[in-house]
C-alpha cells in the first residue's frame, strides 16, 4: 500500500464517516420529533410516561452519539464493495433491533404506563420505520 493509497482511503472512510452521520440524523431528527411530538404526540401522552416539556436539545445529542456510532461501525462490519440496498438493510435490521432493546424492551420493563402493548406498537413502528430508512441511507453513504 502505497502513502497516497493509504490517504485516499483515510479520506473516503473519514467523507464517508460524516454523511453516515448526516444519513442518520437528517431522517431520525424529524421523523422522531414528528413521530413523538406531533403524529403521536396524544397516544404517548396517554400513556403517562413522558414529561409533559420534552428537552429537546438532549434528544438531539442522544441522536449525534447514536449516528456517530452507527457510522463508524458499519464498515467495519460490511465491505464497501457490496450491494448497497442488501446491506443497508440488513444493518438497518442490526441497528433497529438494538436500538429496539433499549428504546422499547427495556422502556417497557422499568417504566410506569397505562399500556405496555400501546406503547410496544408504537415505539416498534417508529423503530421499524427508521432503521428501514436510516440503515440503507448510512450504506449509501460509505459505499465506494
Amino acid at each position: 500500500m502505497t502513502m497516497a493509497s493509504a490517504t485516499g482511503a483515510h479520506t473516503t472512510t473519514r467523507r464517508g464517516f460524516w454523511l453516515g452521520i448526516a444519513a442518520y440524523l437528517i431522517p431520525t431528527f424529524p421523523l422522531g420529533f414528528f413521530w413523538h411530538l406531533t403524529w403521536f404526540e396524544a397516544n404517548y401522552h396517554a400513556l403517562g410516561i413522558y414529561r409533559p416539556d420534552p428537552i429537546i436539545p438532549f434528544g438531539l445529542v442522544s441522536m449525534l452519539v447514536q449516528a456517530a456510532i452507527f457510522s463508524w461501525a458499519y464498515p467495519r462490519l460490511f465491505a464497501a464493495s457490496g450491494p448497497v440496498l442488501r446491506n443497508g438493510l440488513l444493518y438497518g435490521l442490526g441497528l433497529g433491533l438494538v436500538s429496539w432493546s433499549f428504546t422499547t424492551l427495556a422502556v417497557a420493563a422499568k417504566h410506569p404506563m397505562v399500556s405496555i402493548a400501546d406503547y410496544m406498537l408504537l415505539e416498534t413502528a417508529f423503530t421499524a420505520i427508521q432503521f428501514v430508512v436510516v440503515g440503507p441511507l448510512i450504506a449509501l453513504a460509505h459505499r465506494n
